[in-house]
């Protein structure tokens, strides 16, 4: 199955921690695509560092559950730390399944497609760029390949590491 993932990071070495997610995915599947990096501000205001996002498209044999279940595991792995009580927290890295080719899953602690990716320009724009052409909201059929400018996305880059190909692992 095709996955794409939302991807962000707003402690330490921003770049290399979505690097690290991005080649530990690749453990995963094939990463055919990953995103420029854009930075915005936190969600809601709060006072954090800016993040800085990413998107990637995997072909992975994983089902849904299982690549959430890596995910998580990448995000451990990284030291992601998530409080107890539910408030946003800044993290290494934030990795969100965003869609399973057009898989509408709604089971307890997984969701797709992802319930705000609609709402979030940082998480639209990167994954504009990473879209199969034709990609659509599996429920809203919203266009997914393409998104509008948004002055709140800065653009910051390329991937980080262009110079080699973010594929790998098995499929």
């Amino acid at each position: 199955m095709f996955a794409y993932l939302g991807l962000g990071s707003n402690l330490g070495d921003r770049q290399a921690e979505i690097r690290r997610a991005v080649d530990a995915l690749a453990e995963h599947g094939r990463v055919e695509a990953v995103s420029g990096l854009y930075e915005t501000l936190p969600e809601g205001g709060a006072v954090q560092p800016k993040y800085l996002n990413a998107a990637v498209r995997i072909r992975t044999s994983l089902t849904a559950r299982e690549l959430l279940l890596a995910c998580l595991a990448i995000e451990r792995a990284q030291g992601r730390m998530r409080p107890q009580s539910g408030a946003k927290a800044p993290r290494t890295v934030d990795i969100d399944l965003l869609l399973c080719d057009s898989q509408i899953i709604d089971e307890p602690g997984l969701h797709v497609p992802h319930p705000r990716l609609l709402a979030r320009p940082f998480v639209r724009i990167p994954l504009a760029e990473v879209a199969l052409p034709g990609l659509r909201h599996p429920v809203s059929g919203d266009a997914l390949d393409r998104s509008d400018p948004d002055p709140t996305v800065a653009v910051v880059g390329g991937y980080p590491f262009a110079s080699s190909s973010p594929a790998g692992g098995s499929s």
